[in-house]
């Protein structure tokens, strides 16, 4: 089920390339991110769904066995107990495609995203003369 090597140049695009459960799952997880972040801009970044808001907030990505989620290395850090039973690395966690997605959750880190960039870009600006 790897996603074929097109160019995707709309999230609809890219999830169509899946079969209909997957479809689903993907159509599901992008409105929580819509949800938590509704003035973020939907993009396609490397080939992949994103999200940005004063910064990236998150993307995501499906393949054979999971969907992965990719909300920066604070996103992860900041969840980092309620992500323990999933795989993932620093920046990113996968969700098993064979298992519902935790949409509450994902909600939260997104949410948490938002916020984060928000207060650096806030930041950022206040230090400008």
């Amino acid at each position: 089920m790897e996603k074929s090597r097109e160019s995707f140049k709309t999230v609809d695009e890219y999830i169509a390339v899946f079969p209909k459960a997957v479809q689903a799952k993907l159509k599901s997880l992008r409105a929580a991110i819509k949800a938590a972040a509704p003035e973020a801009k939907e993009r396609i970044s490397y080939q992949m769904p994103a999200y940005w808001l004063q910064g990236n907030l998150v993307y995501f990505a499906a393949f054979k066995h999971h969907i992965g989620l990719y909300p920066t290395a604070r996103g992860i850090a900041a969840f980092k107990r309620d992500l323990s039973r999933y795989a993932g690395g620093k920046g990113s966690v996968q969700f098993p495609i064979d298992e519902p997605l935790p949409l509450n959750l994902i909600s939260k880190i997104v949410k948490f995203r938002v916020s984060d960039n928000t207060k650096k870009a806030k930041a950022n600006f206040q230090k400008k003369p």
